[in-house]
C-alpha cells in the first residue's frame, strides 16, 4: 500500500506543472485590460516591502530592478477577483549588462505560480489600477 501512495504522489508531482502551464502563459481572453497595477516588492536583505503603482509602458526601479508593466486585466465584477500583469523585470549592476530575471504574466491570485526568482528581490501584483 506504501508504494502505491508513493506512486500517486509521485504521478501528482510531475503532473502538477503541466496543469498549470495554460494558467501561466496568459490570463483568459474575458479579462478586463486596466491602464495601470499596484505592485508590492520586497527587500530580502532588509525585510522591506515597498507598494508602487505603475503605468502600462512605464519603468520603475526597485533596488537594482528595472519593472516595465506591458498590460494589466482584472475579470468583471461578477466574476472570481483576480488580476493579471504582463511584466518584464531586468536587473542592473554596476559594471555588468543588463539581465532579464522575469518577463511573463504574474497572477495577483496566485503569486507563486509564475513567480520571479531573485536573490535579493521579490516583486508581485496586488491589483490593477484603473488610473
Amino acid at each position: 500500500m506504501f508504494d502505491t501512495a508513493r506512486a500517486a504522489f509521485a504521478a501528482l508531482l510531475l503532473a502538477a506543472p503541466a496543469l498549470a502551464a495554460p494558467a501561466a502563459n496568459a490570463p483568459p481572453p474575458q479579462m478586463i485590460e486596466r491602464p495601470a497595477a499596484r505592485l508590492q516588492g520586497l527587500d530580502k536583505v532588509t525585510a522591506r516591502t515597498t507598494t508602487f503603482d505603475i503605468r502600462a509602458g512605464e519603468t520603475k526601479v526597485f533596488g537594482s530592478l528595472r519593472v516595465t508593466l506591458r498590460a494589466c486585466r482584472e475579470n468583471p465584477p461578477i466574476e472570481a477577483p483576480e488580476s493579471a500583469a504582463f511584466l518584464e523585470v531586468v536587473e542592473i549592476k554596476p559594471g555588468e549588462q543588463a539581465e532579464t530575471v522575469f518577463s511573463g504574466w504574474m497572477f495577483a491570485s496566485s503569486p507563486a505560480l509564475s513567480a520571479m526568482e531573485h536573490a535579493v528581490y521579490d516583486v508581485w501584483v496586488l491589483s490593477c489600477q484603473e488610473k
